[in-house]
């Protein structure tokens, strides 16, 4: 990292570039919300990157994959590449482990990472990936977005979500329910991708950021850490959830038996439609 870099995060403390340098960081997802965050991460001096994505660059995400070109999209390149490419054009001394293809397929890579980055398109998907990340102990940051058709207009929504080990998980935040999972399973391929729109990713993916950095070189004394952040899009406003002051005095009780547990292993089932679902099977 040159010197002009390290001047510009004096004020995150004396070993902020030492701590960035040294942190392992996932991402999950490399669309629009992904996309900036990796972007992001490599501004900021992150040294060692776990990158998952299944997909290439197609017409109908390059207005929202960061560091997209026409060129990749006729080329078919991998999202992952794309994201390593940005990367590497930021930071040339980062470490990359890449893979194209389902995060479940190759766990392994995530058991070392310090945070996990979640930007993934269904609460399935959600679920999955913040239950490994409670069973490694790893901290995990969440985004979601959504549009929403409402009186003759739309309505752009969205949270961000800071999981932490015994602490509120998504299911105590609200952010999951087992409603939302049976209408999405029920639902599957009907509606196609969600909306998504780069000026909000980006909003969300710098909120998430933030987090982070929040979360390991923290710029003030009297830090109050939030747990769960919504984003109103019609008034470009992101603000605590008013759930916050319940969430702090609370205690998750949905991870108690699988925290920090590490005899799992992910067996692939087929649904229906001829899809793989991931489950945990602890008999293994």
């Amino acid at each position: 990292m040159n010197k002009s870099t390290l001047q510009r995060q004096r004020f995150l403390g004396p070993n902020s570039d030492d701590i960035l340098g040294r942190s392992r960081i996932g991402v999950v997802g490399l669309g629009g919300g992904g996309s900036h965050i990796a972007q992001q991460l490599g501004h900021v001096g992150i040294g060692h990157f776990v990158l998952y994505d299944s997909q290439s660059l197609d017409e109908t995400n390059l207005n929202r994959v960061v560091g997209g070109t026409e060129k990749d999209v006729s080329h078919a390149i991998a999202k992952v590449s794309i994201a390593r490419r940005v990367i590497n054009s930021i930071n040339p001394h980062a470490e990359i482990t890449e893979v194209q293809g389902l995060w479940q397929t190759q766990p392994e890579p995530l058991r070392d990472c310090d945070v996990i980055f979640g930007c993934v398109d269904t609460y399935q998907g959600r679920e999955q990936l913040e239950r490994f990340a409670r069973r490694c102990l790893i901290p995990y940051i969440d985004i979601g977005m959504d549009v929403h058709a409402i009186d003759g207009g739309f309505s752009i929504s969205g949270q961000i979500a800071l999981s932490l080990p015994s602490r509120p998980c998504l299911w105590c935040m609200g952010v999951l329910y087992e409603a939302l999972l049976a209408e999405e399973a029920s639902q599957y391929g009907a509606g196609g991708g969600r909306a998504q729109v780069v000026w909000s990713n980006g909003i969300l993916a710098s909120t998430a950021v933030g987090l982070f950095i929040q979360l390991v070189a923290p710029w003030h004394t009297q830090q109050v850490l939030p747990i769960l952040l919504e984003y109103d899009g019609n008034t470009h406003a992101v603000n605590s959830s008013r759930k916050e002051r319940i969430l702090r005095r609370m205690k998750c009780t949905h991870y108690t038996a699988d925290l920090g547990d590490p005899f799992f292993t992910l067996t692939s089932q087929g649904d229906l439609n001829g899809d793989q679902n991931y489950v945990y099977d602890k008999s293994a």
